[in-house]
């Protein structure tokens, strides 16, 4: 073998490789559910009516901690509910780790967790909005699109 073949020879297998690569990424990425940062109260309650979600199943429910719900229990552990403005959804907290001091009513929230048989979002972690202009997009979004969104001077658009 030549110079030249060897050299198209590890050029062609380095392509291929890549594109492997690319494809894969893209692959994954296109799986239901891959791309989506976290489920508001309504998107969940509506994959669940339509079964592409299951109880048990691990995923991001985000949204608003309705006011007058939050409680905090012995040592870590919270009670909330999540709200996007049309449905709400109860949390527990099991308290392994401790809470952002952030969290409150009325703040944005995202937990990760599963649903359980009852309709309880059992998290097992909850991050907390840290500064009162921020909120991730996603959560945003969905709270604008169901009419619950406020702007800097407190008035629903």
């Amino acid at each position: 073998m030549t110079r030249k073949q060897r050299r198209l020879t590890l050029i062609g297998s380095g392509l291929g490789v890549l594109a492997l690569a690319v494809g894969l990424a893209l692959w994954a990425l296109t799986l239901e559910g891959a791309t989506s940062y976290f489920n508001s109260p309504t998107e969940a309650v509506e994959k669940l009516a339509k079964k592409q979600l299951e109880p048990g199943k691990l995923f991001r429910l985000g949204g608003i901690v309705k006011p007058g719900t939050y409680v905090r229990g012995e040592g870590f552990a919270a009670r909330f509910e999540v709200t996007d403005g049309n449905n709400t959804i109860q949390v527990i907290y099991d308290g392994k780790e401790q809470l952002p001091d952030l969290l409150k009513d009325g703040q944005g929230v995202i937990a990760a967790g599963v649903l359980d048989q009852t309709g309880v979002f059992k998290a097992n972690s909850v991050l907390a909005k840290h500064d009162e202009r921020y909120m991730p997009r996603e959560v945003a979004d969905a709270l604008k699109k169901a009419g619950y969104w406020k702007d800097d001077a407190g008035v629903k658009k």
